[in-house]
């Protein structure tokens, strides 16, 4: 696909920002009536239990991740009490959602660092968040969107699929993907949008076979009918 900037060009021969922009909206509002109940899959109550539940669903469902966390949580209820947690009882606690030692790293440096910078507490700014070990800036725009009601962009696996089978970026650096998407999608519509796209992938634009017959969003879509 050609590139004019860093957005792809209008599928239809209009100007490229002006064209891509109304494609990527009429996406967004076309998911807003499929999944009017998108949302955040994993449960949480509260900003510190959705940044470990969080760090906890890299290469793992949220379904795995909500079997574990409430015996976590119950035993490790906050950042001084997880950052003094023994390793091998963490380990234990995490195992089943797979690279459990690098995730308990991650969860132990991460709490560490809220108790050490910021009383505990989790911060709400992007520019904070990401300065947590084991934080990046996925895990920071789920957790603002979610905890603190910040609009934010959350570019896992299924967003940087289907962004670039939906023509509206052509990168694989997140932070890329990230950038071109913040550049189409109205502020307010961040975090709702990433969610939509999320069940989407999810539903319906999965990777080995995506479902194109019944794609409610396939006539916006310039990889509908060459996937699978």
């Amino acid at each position: 696909m050609a590139t004019r900037g860093t957005l792809p060009v209008a599928i239809a021969g209009q100007d490229p920002a002006v064209g891509v922009v109304r494609r990527a909206r009429r996406i967004n509002r076309t998911l807003a009536e499929v999944y009017p109940d998108a949302r955040c899959e994993l449960d949480f109550d509260g900003a510190f239990q959705l940044l470990v539940a969080t760090v906890l669903s890299a290469q793992c469902t949220d379904v795995r991740v909500n079997q574990v966390t409430p015996a976590l949580f119950a035993r490790f209820p906050d950042a001084a009490a997880m950052a003094s947690a023994p390793r091998a009882e963490l380990e234990g606690l995490i195992r089943s959602t797979g690279f459990f030692r690098a995730k308990a790293t991650s969860i132990l440096e991460l709490s560490g660092d809220l108790v050490r910078l910021h009383d505990g507490d989790v911060p709400g700014r992007l520019q904070d968040l990401v300065t947590l070990r084991g934080v990046g800036r996925k895990t920071a725009n789920v957790v603002l969107g979610n905890a603190f009601g910040v609009p934010g962009i959350t570019v896992d696996t299924h967003m940087g699929r289907l962004a670039r089978r939906l023509g509206l970026t052509v990168h694989d650096d997140p932070v890329a993907v990230e950038r071109d998407l913040m550049a189409l999608i109205e502020r307010r519509e961040w975090t709702l949008w990433s969610h939509r796209i999320i069940f989407h992938g999810r539903r319906r634009c999965t990777a080995r076979k995506p479902d194109c017959g019944g794609c409610e969003i396939s006539r916006w879509c310039p990889s509908a009918g060459t996937l699978g």
